[in-house]
C-alpha cells in the first residue's frame, strides 16, 4: 500500500532501509496519531521484541519517537508477538509494537503494530502514520508532555503463559514432546508452557544469541526438529517461527503435518464440539485443494481470502468464522486471541490428538492432500514485481501451465508481501508435473527480468520459499 507498511507491517533490511531514524520517526508518528484519537489523558504503549540484534537499537529508537511524541512507553523485552497483543488488551495499553521480521533472517526486522484491541491497524490509520513519519517537520512534544519510559517483563509474560495455560486440556497419556523455538521469542515462554503437559519435554533451539534466529531451525526449516523427534522417539514436535506466531506440527514419524492439515484436524475437533463458528474454516488461496475437499466431506465450509494473516482475519469477522489460517501455520482463534499465535495453536492440536486417542500420524493421513510445489524468485531492487507478473513471457507461461491442468490443479503467482521475491506456487496431480510446471514459469520470469534489465546473461537462483 504505501511507501514503509506492506503485508505485515513495516519491513526491512536494519540499518539499511529500516534505521534507527526511521523507527524514531514512526515512533512519533504513531504518538500523535493515539492523541489525536485518544478520549483519556497520555497514550500508553506496550513494546515486545523478538531475539535479533537489532532489536535494540529498532526498539529504542521507536521508544524513543513515542515519548518524543507524548506517549508513555512500556519495554516488555524479548516476547512473542502474540503475547505483545494479548497484554495489550489484558493490561488496558492503547497500542503494542512489536519489533520482529517474523521468519526472515537476522539481518531483516520489522515493525508491527497492533492498536488496544489487539488487532493490526487499519489501513487508513497506517496511512496517517506514514503520511506523518514522512513529513518535513515532526510533531514533538513540548516541556510535560514529553513521555517516559518503563521496563516490566517477567510478571507480564507470566499473565501471557497463565492465559496460555487455560487452553491446556488433560491428555489421556503424558506424551513426549520436541518444542523447536527457532532460536526466537519462544525461547523464553515453550518451556513453562509444555512442560506440565509432556512425560518428557526436548526443547531445541533455544540459545538465541542475536544472529540464529530461525537459522535452519523453527516452522520454515523443520529438519532438525524432524530428526529430534526421531531421536528421542517422541510422540510429536512443534516448530515455531521468530516470534512465535506460526506453528508447524511433526508427527511420530518425524513427518510435518503443515498448517492446511492442522487447520483440518483442529477444525474437525472444534466442529465435534460445537465451537467452530458456522462451520467454516478461513483458509488462503495458498491453501491446498485437500483442506477443501476434507472439509466439504464432513460438512464444513473453507472460504480463501488472499495471503497474509490480515486478509485472513478481515473474511472471519465479515463471515462470523471463528477460525481461520495460513498453509504457513499462521492460525488465528478469533474467540481466544486477536492475532496468530503458534504455542495456542499447538495446545489446541494436542488438544484434537487427546480427543481423538490416535497418534498425530493417524490423523493427518486421513487428508489427501495435492502435491503442490512453492518456488520464490528473488529480485532485484530495479525489478518491479507486478510489471513482471504482467510481462508476456510470464502470462505465456502461466497460461499454458493452466491449460495443461485443467480443473485437476491451478497456479498462483504473486510479489510477496514481506520480501523481494515473486512467488510461485503450482498444484497438481502428481509432483514431477507440479515441478516441471512451477519451473517453467520460473524460467519465463527469469527471461522477463533479463529483458527488462537489459542483461542477458542474468540468471535468477530459485529458493525454496518460506511462505
Amino acid at each position: 500500500m504505501g511507501k514503509l507498511f506492506g503485508t505485515d507491517g513495516i519491513r526491512g533490511t536494519a540499518n539499511k532501509s529500516l534505521t534507527g531514524e526511521l523507527a524514531y520517526r514512526v515512533g512519533v508518528a504513531v504518538a500523535s496519531v493515539l492523541t489525536h484519537d485518544l478520549e483519556h489523558g497520555r497514550a500508553r504503549v506496550l513494546i515486545g521484541k523478538d531475539t535479533r540484534l537489532s532489536g535494540y537499537m529498532l526498539g529504542h529508537a521507536l521508544a524513543a519517537g513515542l515519548c518524543a511524541g507524548g506517549c508513555d512507553v512500556t519495554m516488555l523485552g524479548v516476547a512473542p508477538t502474540p503475547a505483545v497483543a494479548y497484554l495489550t488488551v489484558y493490561n488496558g495499553f492503547d497500542a503494542g509494537i512489536v519489533i520482529s521480521a517474523s521468519h526472515n533472517a537476522y539481518e531483516d526486522n520489522g515493525i508491527k503494530i497492533f492498536n488496544s484491541k489487539g488487532f493490526k491497524l487499519s489501513d487508513e490509520l497506517e496511512a496517517d502514520i506514514e503520511r506523518v513519519a514522512l513529513s518535513y517537520n515532526l510533531p514533538l512534544a513540548d516541556g510535560a508532555e514529553i513521555g517516559k519510559m518503563y521496563s516490566e517483563h517477567e510478571r507480564s509474560l507470566t499473565e501471557y503463559i497463565e492465559h496460555l495455560r487455560t487452553f491446556a486440556e488433560p491428555q489421556r497419556r503424558r506424551l513426549r514432546i520436541a518444542v523447536d523455538c527457532a532460536n526466537g521469542a519462544a525461547y523464553k515462554t515453550a518451556e513453562t508452557v509444555f512442560s506440565p503437559l509432556a512425560s518428557k519435554l526436548y526443547v531445541v533451539h533455544d540459545r538465541p544469541n542475536g544472529f540464529n534466529i530461525n537459522e535452519q531451525c523453527g516452522s520454515t526449516a523443520p529438519e532438525s526438529l524432524m530428526r529430534e523427534v526421531l531421536a528421542q522417539r517422541c510422540d510429536i514436535g512443534f516448530a515455531f517461527d521468530g516470534d512465535a506466531d506460526r506453528c508447524i506440527v511433526v508427527d511420530e514419524r518425524g513427518q510435518i503435518i503443515d498448517g492446511d492439515k492442522i487447520m483440518a484436524i483442529i477444525a474437525e475437533h472444534m466442529q465435534s464440539h460445537g465451537t467452530l463458528a458456522r462451520d467454516t474454516i478461513v483458509a488462503t488461496t495458498y491453501s491446498n485443494l485437500g483442506l477443501s475437499e476434507y472439509a466439504a466431506e464432513r460438512g464444513m465450509r473453507v472460504l480463501q481470502a488472499s495471503t497474509g494473516d490480515r486478509n485472513v482475519l478481515e473474511l472471519m469477522q465479515k463471515e462470523g468464522a471463528n477460525f481461520g489460517g495460513e498453509q504457513s501455520g499462521h492460525l488465528i482463534f478469533l474467540d481466544d486471541a486477536t492475532t496468530g499465535d503458534g504455542q495456542l495453536a499447538a495446545l489446541k492440536f494436542l488438544a484434537a490428538v487427546a480427543a481423538s486417542g490416535k497418534t498425530a500420524s493417524a490423523l493427518a493421513d486421513k487428508i489427501a492432500m495435492y502435491p503442490q510445489e512453492l518456488v520464490n524468485v528473488p529480485l532485484d531492487a530495479e525489478v518491479n514485481a507486478e510489471t513482471l507478473m504482467y510481462s508476456a513471457p510470464v502470462v505465456d507461461a502461466i497460461d499454458a501451465a493452466e491449460r495443461e491442468l485443467g480443473f485437476r490443479g491451478r497456479v498462483l503467482v504473486r510479489p510477496s508481501g514481506t520480501e523481494r521475491k515473486l512467488r510461485i506456487m503450482v498444484e497438481a496431480p502428481t509432483s514431477e508435473q507440479a515441478v516441471r510446471l512451477s519451473s517453467e514459469i520460473a524460467r519465463a520470469v527469469e527471461s522477463a527480468i533479463s529483458k527488462s534489465t537489459g542483461n542477458s546473461d542474468s540468471s535468477t537462483v530459485l529458493q525454496l520459499p518460506a511462505h
